[in-house]
């Protein structure tokens, strides 16, 4: 059957018809079964992501039609993430290398980033910024190559996950304003102070994570889990954040579907929830001055669940 597949175009419907018939889960990098296919065939042939449409229907010898044929087949049988197996992934227009050390790259945030967080930072000066819980250190060398301006921080526990963020900071040669740190959120940055604090930590549930489709098993559980209601984290942050925030400071974390949570939580603090142009994805702003008049209830919280 597969002997009548020939061009690009060919190979590229055939995995998207594969992936949709397998039932496979989207949503890392990519929400489709086409999107999916076409980033697997262009990278098996060592083409640009953008290729123009007028080469859709070149023809392909036999060694590359055996090597997309067993990445197809690999992708269903291993229900492995195409970013996974091609090694790379795109976010806020830039390529990271990735492994399974690391969440594949997939945050909202990136749409701030290139909108240069327009109107949060619009009237800001920004010298210094932090990427708390880098992972693949995407969000902070992303803010730091659409913003040459800017010193950044990068931020992670895992040193696999920090070894695989390096070598994305020379990728993107941000050697010069881009440093990579070892810590356990802020406990490795005692004085340390940012004009910016961004932050993807992980936020999923102990009964979402159990529920998870076969594709997020292939990511690192450390990225993901964050107690029985996706806080652990995120209140840990809300409560140092003001040490290291400058005095016109901002904060802004993603919680995903745990935003109800935490506003049920903390219902007096004036969280400020993003719109993108999808919609509400469960990323908050708030400025120092918010988290410091509201520091009390913040540590209240964190306190009764120790």
């Amino acid at each position: 059957m597969t002997a009548e597949l020939s061009t690009i175009v060919d190979f590229i419907r055939y995995g998207a018809s594969r992936f949709a018939g397998a039932g496979l889960t989207f949503g890392h990098s990519y929400d489709n079964a086409l999107d999916e296919a076409t980033h697997l065939v262009l990278w098996a042939l060592h083409m640009p992501h953008d290729l123009s449409p007028n080469y859709g229907h070149a023809k392909l010898v036999a060694d590359e039609r055996n090597t997309i044929l067993a990445l197809i087949e690999r992708r269903i049988t291993e229900r492995k993430p195409v970013a996974y197996l091609t090694g790379e992934a795109w976010f806020a227009g830039l390529l990271f290398k990735v492994n399974e050390s690391v969440l594949v790259p997939r945050s909202p945030i990136a749409e701030l980033i290139q909108s240069s967080f327009s109107p949060w930072l619009d009237d800001v000066d920004i010298e210094r910024a932090l990427d708390l819980c880098t992972g693949s250190g995407c969000i902070g060398i992303a803010m730091a190559s659409h913003n040459p301006g800017w010193q950044v921080d990068i931020v992670d526990i895992s040193p696999a996950a920090l070894e695989l963020a390096q070598a994305n900071v020379r990728f993107q040669d941000v050697q010069d304003r881009v440093r990579v740190i070892e810590s356990d959120l802020f406990n490795g940055l005692q004085g340390e102070v940012y004009d910016l604090i961004v932050t993807n930590p992980p936020y999923v549930t102990e009964q979402e994570f159990a529920d998870l489709p076969p594709e997020y098993g292939h990511e690192p559980a450390l990225g993901l889990k964050a107690g029985h209601d996706g806080l652990d984290f995120a209140l840990r942050i809300l409560a140092a954040a003001p040490a290291h925030l400058s005095e016109q400071g901002l904060l802004i974390v993603e919680v995903g579907e745990s935003e109800h949570a935490l506003a049920a939580l903390l219902p007096r603090i004036p969280f400020t929830w993003i719109e993108f142009n999808v919609g509400q994805m469960g990323v908050f702003a708030l400025d120092r001055r918010d988290l410091v008049a509201h520091a009390n209830e913040i540590h209240a919280a964190l306190q009764a669940r120790s």
